[in-house]
Formats: C-alpha cells, structure tokens, sequence
C-alpha cells in the first residue's frame, strides 16, 4: 500500500464558525502561497446545516482564500497512530486584485486591532476558554471536577495536550467541568489575532483527536437539555503597544483604570447586538438563561460567573503581580461564532467606547434581582435578548460593530438558520446542533 501524500487544507471560518475550504498536496504548497485558490462570494453563506437558503451575489463573485503568511497561522495537526497528518493554513479571503474582501472574518478582525493600536495605542492581549462535551467515555454519576472524570477520558487529555503543544497552541489547563462528559480546556494569552487562529484550530484539534479516538467531541452551546451549557469564554486585558499592562489600577474601583473601563462601557453599552456575533445560533439562547451559569444580562460583574462581563479574581497575596494577571472575561460567546468576528466585534464596541470617551460603569456585586432602576441604569444593565431573531434586530439597528456591506449577507444568513429550524423543540434543536459544532 502507498504511503498516503500529505495533504494541505487553505481553510477559512466563516460565517457560521465552521472551517470550509480546499486542499492539495504538500508539494504544491509553496507554489501556491502567493496566489492561493479559488473561492466565491457565495460560499460565506453556507448555513450550519450546509444549506444555502439566500445570497447577495448568487453565483457571481471570484475570489481566492491566500494563505497569511504570518508563521501563526500554519498548523500542523499529527495524530501520530490515531490518523495521518493534516496541514491547515488558515486564510484571507482576498478579491482578484489581492484586497481584503469585505466579508472577510479574518480581515475584519485585522482592521479591529488595527484601529485600536492607531486610535489609541493599544492592543489586547486575549485567551478563549473552550467548553465541550466528549461522547463515548464511561458514564458516571458524580464526576464534576473529579479526578475520575479525566480517567474516563482514557488517553484522550494527555494526547490533546501533547498534540496542542507540537502545534504551537499553548496549552494552559484540561480539566472536567461541570456537566457529565463535559470538558474545559484553555491555552495561555496571546495578541488578537493569534489567539483567534488558536481557537479556530484548536476546535480542529479537538473534534479531530476525538474523532480517531472512536469518540466525539461537540462544542454545541447546548448538548443535552437539562445539563450545562458549553461556552467559549473570551478573556481579555489591555496592554500599550510595548506590552505593558493597563487594565489594572489599585487606586480605581474594583481595580479598573480609566482606559479599561471606558473600554468595558463601549462592550456593555453594544452588549446586546454584540450577542448576535458571539452567540449567534438559535441554541445559543437556550444556555443563555438566568442562574445557569451563563451571562443574562448586560452587567459589569465583580468575580460574578453570571456577569456578561466579569471582572476576574486575581491573587490577593502580598506582592503577587496584579496588573499582569488582572483581566476581564466576556461570558457570553460560544462555539457556533467565528472567533475572528466574536472577537473583532467585542473590539469594536470597546474602540467605541474609547472614542466617545464612555464614563466607567458601576460593577455589580452580586445578585441583580435586587437592584433599583437607578442603580440599573448606572450599571448599563439590560437583559440580553431572549433569541437569535431578537439578537440579529439590534445588530441591524447597531451602526458600530460591523459594516453594511458585512452586517447586510450575515444577517440575511442567520435569520435563514433560524427559519430553518423554526418549529423544533428543544430536544430536536440540541441533537441537530450537537451535531455540527
């Protein structure tokens, strides 16, 4: 039997979060670097179920998906005894003349970080923190966090994280969650647009390993009704363009500097569109829900789990490092959003907040039920919306986190996701999602 040739996949995430695109061999590679292949507008608009429902351009439209040359972005995933190697580069969607297309995710995430080191001379400095549930280990009750739910996963954690580390994703911790069979694993900080790619292929990884393994891995906001949701919680801390911590002042409320809180006050502000893009399926909202460990609303959270933004705990030792380690976590993404478009759009609302030079916001402590309509207002607070529909009406009145030209097809796109399920029932909802993500 020949040895199988090795294979190259140019990848895109698009629109629905999912990786399409197309591949060669190996050795065709760098003759294919500059000019990459060929791609069409239409393709964003595949939906989640593979369905094309509507688009802009129809079958007009010539493209090409070229590999970034940036290092970052060129992985190789080796499975070693579990399946044959796969190269994935992940790709700019460029016209014909070499420019960004306007309906890029990697592009529009570019341009984010762009403006907010130009604007005002920051960067951020991010980790996604992926939730997922890992189907045919052995059952159990009372395994939450338990030492005996990773023994269930067999070889699978040690080999997820040898395989991170020789693909250049910084593992950080894999531990077992929460709900049975559920997982949580993170990679250390990076800048923007590394820690995007990260995600992208680490979703890869994940399904991947799992797959060879004879199990399956599913990154679904909602797997089984009645258990915990999966999140991919962003987190997140701004730095000078040196690299220098600026989130954290001693003197400030709860520790938050000027510059971060403004920052926050544009994300809470936009918070409600911003769902569209980091929640953007319709099972999104069925983890979305008050006491679920989930975000419900648009607050400002000391140490809160429940915040849609949470200021995160930090050692209180003397002497420890604060600034270095104080960060925020955006709480309500997950796996169906396109990390670049999640995270550009988070960007985005905090540069507007930066620009307009919003006031800091009052951190809640504690439970929300409780508080006045005064108190609700100074804090920004909102309930989140309560669907995907709803969540796409205020990204389509929201003039700030994306463009027309990209806003106009993603919207069109979604609310066809969501008429293409309209009518089923949570059940049917959570295995068909299970499913794909």
């Amino acid at each position: 039997m020949r040895t199988p040739e090795p294979y190259a996949f140019l990848a895109c995430c698009d629109f629905s979060g999912l990786v399409r695109g197309k591949g060669f061999a190996v050795r065709e590679l760098e003759a294919r670097r500059a000019t990459g292949v060929g791609w069409t507008a239409t393709n964003i608009m595949i939906n989640a179920f593979g369905r094309i429902p509507a688009t802009p351009w129809g079958a007009q439209g010539d493209l090409a998906l070229v590999p970034d040359p940036e290092p970052g972005a060129d992985f190789t995933l080796d499975f070693q005894d579990e399946g044959p190697v796969e190269r994935i580069l992940l790709c700019d969607i460029r016209d014909m003349a070499g420019a960004p297309w306007a309906c890029c995710p990697r592009s529009y995430l570019r341009e984010a970080v762009s403006d907010l080191a130009t604007r005002h001379g920051l960067r951020l400095r991010t980790a996604f923190e992926h939730e997922f549930h890992l189907a045919g280990t052995e059952a159990g009750p009372g395994a939450s966090y338990g030492l005996e739910a990773v023994r269930r996963a067999g070889l699978f954690p040690g080999r997820l994280i040898a395989q991170m580390d020789a693909a250049g994703l910084a593992p950080d911790t894999f531990l077992p969650e929460y709900g049975p069979g559920q997982y949580e694993v993170t990679v250390e900080p990076a800048t923007a647009m590394i820690a995007a790619d990260r995600a992208v292929i680490l979703r890869e990884l994940v399904r991947g390993l799992a797959k060879r393994m004879g199990m399956t891995a599913s990154f679904s906001p909602l797997v089984t009704p009645g258990i915990v949701g999966n999140g991919v919680h962003i987190h997140f801390s701004l730095e000078d363009l040196d690299g220098r911590p600026l989130s954290f002042d001693p003197a400030a409320p709860d520790g938050v500097s000027e510059v971060a809180g403004r920052f926050l006050a544009g994300i809470i502000r936009h918070g409600p569109a911003l769902c569209a893009l980091v929640a953007p399926s319709v099972i999104s909202y069925a983890r979305l829900r008050p006491h679920s460990w989930s975000a419900s609303e648009t607050n400002l959270g000391w140490r809160d789990r429940e915040a849609f933004v949470r200021i995160c705990p930090v050692s209180d030792t003397p002497g420890a490092e604060v600034a270095a380690r104080f960060n925020f976590e955006l709480r309500a993404p997950d796996a169906a959003a396109c990390p670049f478009l999640a995270l550009g759009a988070m960007i985005r609302a905090g540069l507007a907040g930066l620009d307009e030079g919003l006031p800091r916001l009052v951190a809640t402590h504690g439970g929300l039920a409780d508080l006045s309509p005064a108190a609700r207002r100074a804090a920004g607070i909102r309930p989140i919306p309560g669907s995907l529909r709803e969540a796409l009406d205020r990204l389509q009145e929201d003039d700030v986190l994306m463009p027309t030209a990209m806003k106009t097809p993603y919207v069109m796109l979604k609310r066809g996701e969501a008429d293409h399920v309209e009518g089923l029932d949570l059940d049917a909802l959570a295995a068909l999602y299970a499913r794909i993500y």
